[in-house]
């Protein structure tokens, strides 16, 4: 390996960290929402499926235990959707992400 080479490695590891950082910044800003039972439980998450906000409709609160436990289910039916939504977000990010890395590179065969 010459000089060339690895001066053309390090650039590639330092545009590899630029793109990492940017991935992090845009999966911070990526924002999915997510509602069950006719919106009465709403998960809003970013693309880091952190929880951003629960919001719980006063009328999905009832005082039988049967309604606390269709509330359970409508908040774990909700978050996990945010969390697909979000998995579908960060895919298709990644995808046009290294579509012009991949570019970028002149990799033979990924013309």
């Amino acid at each position: 390996m010459n000089f060339s080479d690895l001066a053309k490695m390090k650039e590639m590891m330092s545009q590899a960290r630029e793109m990492q950082a940017q991935m992090e910044q845009k999966l911070a800003e990526t924002v999915v929402e997510a509602e069950t039972g006719g919106g009465m439980v709403q998960v809003r998450m970013n693309g880091k499926k952190e929880v951003l906000r629960l919001k719980i409709e006063p009328t999905a609160l009832g005082a039988s235990t049967g309604d606390i436990e269709l509330l359970e289910d409508l908040i774990a039916a909700a978050v996990n959707e945010a969390g697909r939504r979000a998995d579908e977000a960060i895919k298709s990010s990644v995808a046009g992400m290294m579509g012009g890395l991949a570019g970028g590179l002149n990799l033979p065969g990924m013309e």
